[in-house]
C-alpha cells in the first residue's frame, strides 16, 4: 500500500455515537486499502471493542486521530467530500459514489481528499456540508436507511476500484495501435463484401442488409487499427485463394488436357506405325 494513491485518502466521522459503527468503518478501510481515520467529538468508544467487530485492523485503529473541531480535521485536504441522505435541492455539487471517487482521486494527485460521515441519527450538519466541496448520496429506493459503515463502505469501493485501474501497472499491448480511420474502415467492409460475393454468399441472403449487419458487429467491438487489419487481410486471403485454387484448376485441366492428347498422339502413331508394317509385311508377300 506505500505506493498507492490511497494513502491520500481520509475518511472523518462527525460525532460518532457508537463504537460498533466506528469498528465498521475500520473494517471498509482495511479491505479497501484506505488507512487514515480521523474522529470529530467521538462518543467514549473502547479501541479494543472496535478491534473485536474489525477482525486485524490494529494498524488502523492505532493511528486514529480525534479532533475537537471540523476545520482542524479537515486542515490539511485540498477536497472534501461529505455524504448526506439529504434530497432537497441544495447548492453544493452532487455526486454518486462513483463519480465522487473520479474527483476525489483526481484531486488526490496533489494533496490529501476526504470523504465525511455524520451522525447516525442526524448525518452531516450544515457546518460539515458548508467545508464540504460536493455532496455525495448513494442511489437507493425511498427507504433510505444505509448506516455509516454502509455508506462508508460503498464510497471507498469506488475508490478503491479507481484507483486500482489508475496505478496498477499493466505492460501496454504488445503491438499497440492506434483507431483505424474511416478510410480503413471502408476497405476493410469492400473486401469482406467482396470475398463473401466470391462465395456465393448472398444467393439467397440480402447483402445490404448482411453488409449493414457486419459493420454493426465491427463497430461495437471498436477494433484497433491491428485487429481490423486482421478482418480486412482474412478477407483479402479468402479472394486469393479462390483465385489460387481456380488458377490450379485450369493448370489441371490444361495438364489432363495435354496428357489426352498426347496419349492420342502416342496411340495414333502407334496405328500408323501398325499399318506401315502390315503394308511391308503384304509387300513382301506379293514378292
Amino acid at each position: 500500500m506505500t505506493d498507492s494513491i490511497l494513502n491520500a485518502v481520509t475518511v472523518v466521522l462527525y460525532e460518532s455515537q457508537d463504537s460498533i459503527n466506528i469498528g465498521g468503518v475500520v473494517r471498509a478501510m482495511k479491505n479497501m486499502g484506505v488507512r487514515d481515520l480521523r474522529l470529530i467529538r467521538p462518543r467514549p468508544y473502547d479501541p479494543t471493542r472496535v478491534e473485536q467487530v474489525a477482525h486485524d485492523t490494529r494498524d488502523i485503529v492505532e493511528r486514529i486521530r480525534h479532533f475537537e473541531t471540523i476545520d482542524e480535521a479537515l486542515a490539511d485536504c485540498v477536497y472534501v467530500v461529505g455524504f448526506s441522505g439529504r434530497r432537497q435541492a441544495a447548492r453544493w455539487a452532487r455526486h454518486t459514489p462513483r463519480s465522487a471517487a473520479v474527483d476525489l482521486l483526481e484531486h488526490a494527485q496533489v494533496g490529501r481528499v476526504a470523504i465525511m460521515f455524520g451522525r447516525e441519527d442526524h448525518g452531516l450538519p450544515n457546518e460539515a456540508l458548508d467545508r464540504s466541496h460536493a455532496i455525495c448520496t448513494i442511489p437507493t429506493t425511498e427507504h433510505f436507511s444505509l448506516n455509516v459503515a454502509q455508506a462508508c463502505l460503498l464510497g471507498l469501493y469506488e475508490l478503491h476500484m479507481l484507483a486500482g485501474d489508475a496505478t496498477k501497472k499493466l505492460p501496454p499491448p504488445r503491438h499497440a495501435a492506434g483507431a483505424p480511420g474511416k478510410e480503413a474502415m471502408e476497405q476493410t467492409f469492400a473486401d469482406m463484401r467482396n470475398a463473401l460475393d466470391a462465395i456465393a454468399y448472398f444467393g439467397t441472403r440480402n447483402e445490404e442488409l448482411v453488409m449493414r449487419t457486419f459493420r454493426s458487429l465491427v463497430f461495437r467491438a471498436s477494433p484497433d487499427a491491428r485487429e481490423l487489419l486482421l478482418i480486412r487481410t482474412a478477407s483479402i486471403e479468402v479472394l486469393r485463394t479462390i483465385e489460387r485454387e481456380s488458377r490450379l484448376a485450369v493448370q489441371r485441366a490444361l495438364a489432363e488436357q495435354g496428357h489426352t492428347q498426347h496419349a492420342h498422339t502416342q496411340r495414333a502413331h502407334a496405328e500408323q506405325a501398325h499399318s506401315q508394317a502390315d503394308t511391308t509385311v503384304e509387300s513382301g508377300q506379293g514378292a
